[in-house]
């Protein structure tokens, strides 16, 4: 069971960091958008340069629990990459453990109220000609921390079966 539900944390935060991605591709283009009709046409819209803003926000939040997964974050290697696999296990759990859950809920309780009360306004861009959509943006904190959760819930079930089980890669 626990085997499973791990499966399906990573198939969630899979799926949600490949949706993500083509937000990199979409960032890419309004921003070449943004220079060619800035200096070629001498025209700019507030609300292509916030979606920039979005996007790369999305790419960033939303993306963080895939990176995590797929062990694309960032490590200080110099003793680690010499650990035994039992040894990485143990680093990963007391990591996840000690870190990355705690901290996941804690971003998650404190941006809370913060996210509520931008829904409630439906809070909109303070530049005139901006994107109406702030508390979405917004959301997106509120999604990093349940994904970043869910992704350690997920790595301290899997740590601990590697370890229960002596597993070495």
């Amino acid at each position: 069971m626990l085997e499973k539900t791990c499966k399906v944390i990573d198939s969630i935060n899979s799926a949600l960091g490949k949706t993500v991605s083509y937000a990199t591709f979409a960032m890419a283009l309004v921003m070449f958008a943004i220079v060619v009709l800035r200096y070629g046409f001498n025209v700019g819209w507030i609300a292509m340069q916030e979606s920039v803003m979005y996007l790369h926000a999305a790419v960033f939040l939303l993306g963080s629990a895939f990176t995590f997964q797929h062990n694309g974050h960032v490590r200080v290697d110099v003793f680690y990459r010499r650990f035994s696999e039992r040894k990485k296990a143990q680093v990963n759990l007391f990591g996840s453990l000690v870190f990355m859950l705690p901290v996941s809920l804690y971003i998650g309780i404190i941006c809370y109220q913060y996210v509520l009360e931008s829904w409630r306004l439906f809070e909109g861009s303070r530049e005139p000609g901006g994107l109406p959509f702030v508390y979405i943006l917004k959301s997106f904190l509120l999604v990093f921390a349940v994904s970043m959760a869910l992704q350690a819930i997920s790595d301290i079930a899997q740590q601990s079966l590697k370890l229960l089980r002596g597993e070495h890669d």
